[in-house]
């Protein structure tokens, strides 16, 4: 696949905003030689998730945006401990609306700490599996990976029926020294609710990745069969047509995309696509 193709679909999977924001090194076997292009267009983190919320992530606010993350700043450091739960979550959306993933991570912990509840767990795992899908840096993200299953975790051991951070959880494994511990739980997830989206897309990816594009279009096949307006599994089942050299059925599910999807950024990797089929 052409690089700057896979370029396009890294994107496509990390700044979507959807279900489906899984991390960029699960996409294809050359991360590293995609990871260099997009430390130079996406907003990026520093170095650990411990250290200081301001020295996080590399994105610069500008100033009417850093004056309302000061404010909540200052609400969070002045708040009594019953305020600060609330004051903590403020703060946490707001550097996740801004981009800035790793700084929302650090402030939905905090909450967590203070109060362990399963939503709030929750949403330290998704926090840190946000950032952990942005992390350029190997180390990085592996640290980031061990943050978020930790709190996924705790919020499993509470509720085992939380599907959804199974999926996301499981993600994390894939570039660890354990990768098939992460396909078992994709499986657990799959024998718990076959027609769970999440579990379907994050194994079509693997397969991708894997090469094994017959496997990951039956994936995505099985997603649409359930829901027909799932524009990203559509689009990733384009692409492995394209890979299987489908040329025919591959025009046709690209077109249907370009007519549903918005996103200009699967906009720009289905225009690649479409130049690659007509070559």
């Amino acid at each position: 696949m052409k690089k700057s193709i896979l370029l396009s679909c890294v994107f496509a999977v990390a700044l979507v905003g959807t279900l489906f924001s899984l991390p960029k090194v699960v996409v294809n076997t050359k991360g590293k030689e995609v990871d260099k292009e997009r430390s130079q267009t996406a907003a990026t983190s520093a170095t650990t998730s411990d250290s200081s919320p301001t020295s996080h992530d590399a994105a610069t606010l500008s100033p009417d945006q850093q004056k309302i993350v000061d404010q909540l700043k200052g609400n969070f450091a002045n708040a009594g401990d019953k305020e600060k739960i609330a004051a903590g979550l403020k703060l946490s959306d707001k550097f996740a609306e801004l981009q800035k993933f790793d700084s929302a991570a650090f402030y939905a912990e905090k909450v967590a700490v203070i109060s362990p509840s399963i939503e709030n767990l929750v949403k330290t795992g998704d926090r840190y599996y946000e950032a952990y899908g942005f992390a350029v840096n190997e180390q990085k993200a592996k640290n980031l990976g061990i943050k978020t299953r930790e709190y996924y975790q705790k919020a499993i051991d509470q509720n085992p029926g939380l599907l959804a951070a199974k999926a996301n959880m499981a993600m994390t494994y894939v570039n660890t020294e354990n990768p098939m511990q992460g396909i078992l739980m994709l499986r657990e997830v799959i024998d718990t609710d076959p027609t769970n989206e999440l579990a379907l897309f994050n194994l079509g990816i693997l397969s991708m990745r894997s090469n094994q594009y017959s496997k990951a279009a039956d994936r995505f096949r099985q997603i649409l069969t359930n829901n027909p307006a799932n524009t990203k599994a559509k689009f990733y089942l384009g692409l492995t047509l394209v890979e299987l050299g489908d040329k025919e059925q591959a025009r046709k599910v690209l077109a249907e995309v370009k007519k549903e999807e918005k996103d200009p950024v699967i906009q720009q990797a289905i225009g690649e696509l479409e130049d690659r089929l007509n070559n």
